[in-house]
């Protein structure tokens, strides 16, 4: 009788281990994906604000705008030359057909409408095209739609995304002052999210102790 209350012990015991494993495993598939870390790896480890050193250089790319040229300096830019206006940068990848984009662009024109225009320089860009969540007209479409004013275009090419680990969409990449990725950040971002890592970002840049070298071999590079 002992054996067998021993055995069914046993039994519930593994049972038991075997759910937390299971809700473990469910919790962590739909955390949302931060610092450029895909599902299944280790986060990346950033340095504490508000050093900039060790930090990987952004890639210069090409946008081809859909609006804003006035507030970027072209209808086609390359991102070293916001950089060369020593302004931190946020680049919001969206897509047109892409649900949780839909629900987080708004919060991005409310943070630009505010004083964000003058402090950092935000930019969508639409990657629909390149990740089958729809077409240019589709971008274009969806910011009329919320009535998005800030600064979005497209880029040029596939490589444009590719070159910043793009997993999902949304996912939005803070650039400080001097040109290097200080976040990259895979999902939609809540309001709060927005204030803090934005607020990260400008404390960074202000702090300027290490500015991007000239002959850093990504700069300039097409993609």
């Amino acid at each position: 009788m002992r054996h067998a209350r021993g055995k069914a012990r046993v039994i519930l015991g593994a049972i038991v281990g075997l759910a937390i494993v299971i809700g473990v495993i469910a919790i962590r598939a739909h955390a949302p994906v931060q610092e450029g870390s895909a599902p299944g790896r280790a986060p990346a480890r950033w340095p504490a604000v508000p050093s900039t050193r060790g930090l990987p250089a952004a890639p210069d790319v090409e946008i081809a705008m859909y609006q804003g040229e006035a507030a970027v300096g072209g209808s086609k830019i390359r991102l070293s030359q916001l950089w060369a206006k020593r302004k931190p940068v946020v680049l919001n990848y969206f897509a047109g057909l892409c649900p949780p984009c839909r629900k987080e662009l708004p919060d991005f024109q409310r943070l630009y409408t505010g004083s964000a225009q003058d402090t950092f320089t935000l930019i969508g860009v639409d990657v629909g095209s390149f990740v089958g969540l729809g077409s240019r007209d589709d971008g274009r479409a969806l910011l009329r739609e919320l009535k998005i004013t800030f600064p979005a275009g497209t880029i040029v090419s596939a490589d444009g995304f590719r070159r910043y680990g793009i997993l999902g969409m949304p996912t939005t990449v803070f650039i400080t002052a001097n040109g290097k990725i200080l976040r990259r950040y895979t999902g939609m971002l809540t309001r709060d999210q927005m204030n803090t890592f934005i607020g990260e970002l400008l404390k960074v840049s202000g702090a300027g102790d290490e500015p991007r070298r000239d002959d850093d071999p990504r700069r300039g590079r097409r993609p």
